[in-house]
C-alpha cells in the first residue's frame, strides 16, 4: 500500500475515534436509562432467536457428535431388559400373534405421540426435566422433580440386575458351566446329590442358592452377599466412569452398548433356528388366539408395555433431546426410535422362543425316554399286555409320534387304572405353556437352554454380555434423567454430582445385595415406578395440552421444525392420549387394590416358589415409595399458588439476555404477547455492551421492541431496544 494511502487511513481512523467520543459526550441524563438497560426477550416468531442460539450458553452446553450417536442413545435407553424378558412373556400370555394388534394400536395412540411430545419440549427448551416443566408452567414444576426421584428409585435396583448379569458373565468362562449339573454333597458315609437341587433343577438351584443365597423371607435379611456386593460396586463404577463427562463420555460408549445386543440377538436367532424344536417354539409363540385379544386385561397390559418400553416420564428422553440442535427433525426421531423398539421386541421374542422351543424339545425327549422305560417295565411285570403295543414301535429308539400313539392306546384301554400307571403325556406344548419372565427367563430358563448348546460357555458369555449392555444403555438414560436437570437447575459441577449420585446409590443399593435383596428388587419394581410414572406422564400431557395451550405449542413446533406437525398429534395430545392414560391409571389402581401386595418367596425345604404377603412394614414401604415419588408435584403447586417462590416461567422461547447471554428465565408475559419487552427503573438497569453494528427500528409505541441482525440471531452482543424517549439524533 502506498504511504499516502496509509496516511489517509490513519486520518479516517482518528475521525472515527473522535466521532465515538462525540457520541458518548453528548449523552444526556436520560440516556442513563439506555446505558443501564436490560433486554428481556420473548420471541416466539423467530426460531433463530431462541434460547441458546447466539449466546454463550449454546457454546457451553454439550452437543451430540452426530445424529447417529443421538439415535443410538435414545435406542439404548428405550431398548432394555424388558424387551428381552418381558415382551415375549406378555406376547405368549395374551394371545400370541394377536397381542401385536393391540400393542401396535396403542403404540400409535399413546406411544409415539407422547414420545414425540417429550422430544419436542427437551429440544425446544434445551433443559432437563426440572427446567423444562418449570419453564412451561411453574405451578407444574414438580413434574421434573418427580421424574428425578423415580429415576433414582429405578436406578437403585436396575443396576443390581446389571450386577447379577456381571456375576453370571464372570462365571461363564469355564467348561462345563457351573450351573450345568447339580452339585454333590458328602457326609460321613456316602456322596449324594444336593436335595434342594434334586427337587428343582441345576439352573434354579444355582440362581437361588449359589448366586443369590436367598433367605426365607423379606424380614430375614441374612446379611450381605459379598459376591453380589462386589458385582454391584463394579456396575456402579462402570456407570460412573461412563457418565462422568455426560454425553461426551457416554455418547462414545453408545456405539458399542447399543449395537452389540443386536449382534448377539441375530447370532442367537441364526443359531437357534438350526436347533431341533426351534420352529415349534416360534410357531407356538405367534399362533394367534383371537378370542383373548378382546379381553380388557390384554389391552391394559399392552398399554403398560408400550408406556414403559419407550421410557416415558423418566426424563431421560427429555435430557437426551436437550443436547440436540434446535432445527433437528425430532418427529422423524420419535417414529424411528419407536419402531426400532418394536422390531427389537419382535426380534427378541423370536430368539427367546426359538431357544425355549429347543429347550422344550430336549425336555420332551428326556420325558419320552423315561416314560418309555416305565412302559417296558410295566410290560415285563405283566401290568400291560403286549398285544396293545403296535408291532412297529421300537422302545429302544422310540420317536415322539410313536410314543404319543402308545400313550393314547394305553390311556384308552386302561381307562380306570391309567392314573396309577404314572405315565406323562410328554407334549412340547405343555412345556412351552409354562410362562416365564424377568429373572426367571434370563437366569433360569434361558440359562438352562444354553447348557445344551454346543460350545455353551461361548454362548453364555455372549448372552450375559448382551444383558449387561442392554442394562447399561437404559442406565445411562436413567442417570442422565437425574444429572442433566440438577446441573441445569442448580449449576453444580457435573463430575462431582455424578460421583456423588453413584456413591449414594451404591450405599443405598446395599439393601438389594443382602440375602433378602431379591425381594426388595421385586418391591421397588412393582411400586416405585409404575403408578408414579403414569401420573407424571398424564401431568406432562395435560400441562402442554390444557395449561400451556396446544395452539401455541403447535405454532412453536412449526417454528422449530420448519413444518407443521400432523393434526393427528393435536387430537392425540388434546383428547385421546390423556383419556387412555387416565383409564390405564384407574385400571392400575383397581388392579392394585384387588391384588394384595405379595411377593414370591423361595422355600428351601420344598425347593419351590410361593407367594407371601408383605409384612406391615413392607406395605408401609410400598405406599411410601409411591407417595415420595409424586410428592414434589403438590408441594411445588402449593408453593407457587401461595407465592412462596418467585414465578419464573415463560413461553417456550422466553429468556432474558444480558450482554449477549442468558441470565434468567423470565416470568409469564401478560396476555399472550410474546413480543413484549419489560423495562426496569433506571436504578436497576445495567449498561449495555455497545458494538460496531447496531440494528434498531423507530416506533411510537411505548412498548420496547427488539430488532435483530440480518442473520436472525440474538445474543451476538449488539442488541438494541427502541426507547420512546430517545430521539433518532442521539445515535
Amino acid at each position: 500500500m502506498p504511504k499516502n494511502s496509509k496516511a489517509v487511513k490513519r486520518e479516517l481512523d482518528n475521525d472515527v475515534i473522535d466521532s465515538v467520543k462525540d457520541l458518548l459526550s453528548n449523552e444526556d441524563s436520560g440516556d442513563e436509562a439506555f446505558k443501564k438497560s436490560e433486554l428481556i426477550v420473548d420471541d416466539q416468531s423467530d426460531k433463530d432467536g431462541d434460547i441458546e442460539e447466539g449466546s454463550d450458553i449454546e457454546d457451553e452446553r454439550p452437543a451430540w457428535n452426530s445424529k447417529l450417536q443421538y439415535i443410538l442413545a435414545q435406542v439404548g435407553f428405550s431398548v432394555g431388559l424388558g424387551n428381552v424378558w418381558r415382551f415375549p412373556y406378555m406376547c405368549q400370555k395374551n394371545g400370541g400373534g394377536a397381542y401385536l394388534v393391540p400393542y401396535l394400536i396403542l403404540l400409535l395412540v399413546i406411544g409415539i405421540p407422547l414420545f414425540f411430545l417429550e422430544l419436542c419440549v427437551g429440544q425446544r427448551i434445551r433443559r432437563g426435566s426440572i427446567g423444562v416443566w418449570n419453564f412451561i408452567s411453574p405451578k407444574m414444576g414438580g413434574i421434573g422433580f418427580a421424574s428425578c426421584i423415580v429415576c433414582f428409585f429405578v436406578a437403585l435396583y436396575y443396576n443390581v440386575i446389571i450386577g447379577w448379569s456381571l456375576f453370571y458373565f464372570s462365571q461363564s468362562f469355564q467348561h462345563p458351566l457351573p450351573w450345568d449339573q447339580c452339585p454333590l454333597a458328602k457326609n460321613a458315609s456316602h456322596t449324594f446329590v444336593e436335595p434342594e437341587c434334586e427337587k428343582s433343577s441345576a439352573t434354579t438351584y444355582y440362581w437361588y442358592r449359589e448366586a443369590l443365597d436367598i433367605s426365607s423371607s423379606i424380614s430375614d435379611s441374612g446379611g450381605l452377599n459379598w459376591k453380589m456386593t462386589v458385582c454391584l460396586l463394579a456396575a456402579w463404577i462402570i456407570v460412573c466412569l461412563a457418565m462422568i463427562k455426560g454425553i461426551q463420555s457416554s455418547g462414545k460408549i453408545m456405539y458399542f452398548s447399543s449395537l452389540f445386543p443386536y449382534v448377539v440377538l441375530i447370532c442367537f436367532l441364526v443359531r437357534g433356528l438350526l436347533l431341533n424344536g426351534a420352529v415349534d417354539g416360534i410357531r407356538h409363540m405367534f399362533t394367534p388366539k383371537l378370542e383373548i385379544m378382546l379381553e380388557p386385561k390384554v389391552w391394559r397390559e399392552a398399554a403398560t408395555q408400550v408406556f414403559f418400553a419407550l421410557g416415558l416420564g423418566f426424563g431421560g428422553v427429555i435430557a437426551f433431546s436437550s443436547y440436540n440442535k434446535r432445527d433437528n427433525n425430532c418427529h422423524f426421531d420419535a417414529v424411528l426410535v419407536s419402531f426400532i423398539n418394536f422390531f427389537t421386541s419382535i426380534l427378541a421374542t423370536l430368539v427367546v422362543f426359538a431357544v425355549l422351543g429347543f429347550k422344550a424339545n430336549v425336555i420332551n425327549q428326556n420325558c419320552i425316554i423315561q416314560n418309555s422305560a416305565k412302559i417296558v417295565h410295566l410290560l415285563k411285570a405283566g401290568n400291560l399286555s403286549h398285544d396293545m403295543i403296535p408291532h412297529h414301535v421300537n422302545f429302544s429308539a422310540i420317536t415322539a409320534k410313536d410314543y404319543h400313539l402308545v400313550y393314547d392306546i394305553i390311556k384308552k384301554v386302561e381307562e380306570e387304572d391309567f392314573p396309577a400307571l404314572g405315565l406323562a403325556p410328554c407334549q412340547t406344548e405343555d412345556e412351552l405353556n409354562k410362562s416365564v419372565q424377568g429373572t426367571g427367563l434370563a437366569f433360569i430358563a434361558f440359562t438352562e437352554a444354553m447348557t445344551h448348546f454346543p460350545a455353551s460357555p461361548f454362548w453364555s458369555v455372549m448372552f450375559f454380555l448382551m444383558l449387561v449392555n442392554l442394562g447399561l444403555g437404559s442406565m445411562f438414560g436413567t442417570i442422565e434423567g437425574i444429572i442433566t436437570p440438577v446441573v441445569d437447575t442448580f449449576k453444580v459441577r457435573k463430575e462431582l454430582l455424578t460421583i456423588g449420585c453413584c456413591l449414594l446409590a451404591f450405599c443405598i443399593g446395599l439393601i438389594f445385595v443382602q440375602r433378602s435383596g431379591n425381594y426388595f428388587v421385586t418391591m421397588f419394581d412393582d411400586y416405585s415406578a409404575t403408578l408414579p410414572l403414569l401420573i407424571v406422564v398424564i401431568l406432562e400431557n395435560i400441562t402442554v395440552a390444557w395449561i400451556y395451550g396446544l395452539d401455541k405449542f403447535m405454532e412453536e413446533l412449526k417454528d422449530m421444525l420448519g413444518f407443521t406437525p400432523y393434526r393427528y398429534y393435536f387430537y392425540m395430545w388434546k383428547y385421546i392420549s390423556p383419556l387412555v392414560l387416565l383409564l390405564l391409571l384407574i385400571s392400575s389402581i383397581i388392579q392394585m387394590g384387588i391384588s394384595p401386595p405379595v411377593y414370591s418367596v423361595w422355600i428351601e425345604e420344598r425347593a419351590t416358589e410361593e407367594f407371601q404377603s408383605y409384612p406391615v412394614w413392607g406395605i408401609i414401604v410400598c405406599i411410601a415409595l409411591i407417595i415420595l415419588a409424586i410428592l414434589p408435584v403438590p408441594i411445588v403447586l402449593v408453593v407457587r399458588v401461595c407465592n412462596l417462590m418467585e414465578d419464573s416461567s415463560g413461553s417456550l422461547a422466553s429468556v432474558s439476555y444480558k450482554r449477549g447471554r442468558i441470565i434468567k428465565e423470565t416470568s409469564n408475559l401478560e396476555g399472550d404477547d410474546a413480543s413484549l419487552i419489560h423495562g426496569k427503573i433506571s436504578s436497576e438497569l445495567p449498561s449495555p455492551n455497545l458494538g460496531p453494528s447496531i440494528y434498531r427500528k423507530h416506533t411510537e409505541s411505548p412498548t420496547l421492541r427488539v430488532d435483530t441482525a440480518p442473520n436472525g440471531r440474538y445474543g451476538i452482543g449488539y442488541l438494541m431496544a427502541d426507547m420512546p424517549d430517545m430521539p433518532e439524533s442521539d445515535l
